[in-house]
């Protein structure tokens, strides 16, 4: 008997792993109808009740407080929809990568203007509007990423990251603005999309919090599905630093052949002052190092000089004070047959157009008392708000089309944008997130 039990011992045991492994294995797909009705069939049914994503796996999250209106019980996807006054949060647990977000928006019995972010804030849809008794479908695409490193270890976060939307277990909505009325939402992992990985600083960042923002978090509003946006920036980082915190060991673990790597960096390499640092060593070296390891995964390694810091003289002209490092990126890209963004230049020409005291408006520049227990007025030349972010957003894709790169072709609006002639800042208009911070953001 007792040798009859060694020999099923090591069967019931692979059974027991394969039976564990299948019903640990974490779902990918789901479709949630919002409201107090019924169900759509296939749909899960989401209530304003359902706020337990940590026992559920799904629900509203951080506190939202929402409201379900039904008007036509006989409609179960449509007739009803959950609303709220104030920004509110969605959020499903989900296994890293990316995620086709399809979210169905309207009032049957009136109109409805919604925006939506994801994860940290990022841009995904703008303003939707329906009119008197529609509804309409939004499809967008949602990069989930987690540390840890398949290759080993995991990203070296600093304090600030821990707890970020970004580096969390779920997928998280955000829906604002003056009547969001969201019918449903559906959420599908896909791996057929191209992912740009952004590498850089707090000009590139999904800053979390408001009034900051950076293009990073906004160039997803400008690309259709086929595209993901993997933002892997992270305030006050330098090439060196990004290296020695496995970032880009982390990209490049999840990385495939196709995929593109957006590098900008500058603002905090330009302060390190050892022997050999500088634009034309380990700044150039680094740059290089970060190609031919993007090149030998066979991604597609792209430069963006950095933004230019908001710096006038008396004549009304702007100062480069980043020294010789956007001439080095420019040379990097030059001696290494990459595709350049000049963004240093772009910016240069955003900021002198709009004028010296005017330009103030696409910065954290605010007077004391604007956000609860601001007490001192920000005035900050290096971090943007939502509208110099913005276009700076339009400039990156205006790169991308003046290199032709094989994205272009995601990019939802073919319009030229011209730095010298930008967007108003009267006529532009983002509601504001949940979040806020009056803490300058790591680097300058």
């Amino acid at each position: 008997m007792r040798a009859r039990f060694k020999i099923l011992l090591p069967f019931l045991c692979s059974a027991s792993i394969a039976v564990n492994a299948f019903a640990q294995e974490a779902q990918t797909k789901f479709k949630f109808d919002f409201g107090s009705g019924e169900a759509a069939k296939g749909y899960t049914k989401v209530t304003p009740q359902d706020t337990s994503v940590a026992t559920k796996g799904y629900g509203f999250d951080f506190g939202s407080k929402v409201t379900a209106v039904t008007r036509d019980a006989k409609k179960s996807l449509t007739g009803d929809y959950i609303t709220a006054d104030k920004p509110f949060y969605f959020s499903v647990n989900v296994p890293e990568g990316n995620y086709k977000v399809t979210v169905t928006l309207g009032d049957i019995k009136g109109e409805s203007t919604t925006t939506v972010r994801a994860e940290s804030r990022r841009l995904m849809l703008e303003k939707a509007v329906t009119g008197n008794g529609d509804t309409k479908k939004y499809t967008f695409i949602v990069n989930i990423r987690k540390p840890q490193i398949s290759t080993g270890g995991e990203v070296k976060r600093n304090a600030r990251e821990i707890g970020k939307y970004d580096w969390d277990d779920k997928l998280t909505l955000e829906f604002n603005d003056s009547h969001p009325c969201v019918d449903a939402v559906e959420v599908e992992k896909v791996d057929d999309q191209i992912t740009i990985f952004l590498a850089g600083n707090s000009t590139v960042v999904d800053q979390d919090e408001e009034p900051w923002c950076a293009w990073g978090q906004m160039i997803t509003r400008f690309l259709k599905p086929g595209v993901a946006v993997a933002d892997h920036a992270e305030s006050g980082l330098t090439l060196g630093s990004f290296l020695g915190s496995h970032r880009l060991d982390k990209v490049l673990s999840v990385a495939k052949p196709g995929d593109y790597l957006f590098i900008e960096f500058g603002h905090n390499d330009q302060k390190e002052k050892g022997p050999n640092d500088g634009a034309y060593k380990s700044y150039t070296e680094r740059f290089k190092l970060f190609i031919n390891r993007a090149r030998e995964k066979q991604m597609i390694p792209v430069i963006v000089t950095s933004t230019a810091r908001r710096n006038f003289n008396d004549s009304g002209h702007t100062i480069n004070n980043l020294g010789d490092y956007p001439d080095a990126a420019r040379k990097v890209a030059k001696d290494m047959n990459v595709a350049l963004i000049d963004v240093n230049a772009m910016t240069t020409k955003f900021y002198e157009a709009l004028g010296k005291d005017n330009s103030t408006k696409a910065f954290v520049h605010y007077p004391a008392n604007t956000f609860p227990g601001q007490t001192k007025a920000l005035a900050d030349n290096t971090h943007f708000n939502s509208y110099g972010a913005y276009e700076i957003a339009k400039c990156v894709m205006e790169g991308i089309k003046s290199n032709h790169l094989g994205i272009e072709k995601f990019i939802i609006d073919k319009t030229t944008f011209d730095p010298s002639h930008p967007d108003t800042v009267e006529n532009f208009s983002l509601p504001m997130s949940g979040k806020w911070s009056v803490e300058k953001p790591a680097g300058n």
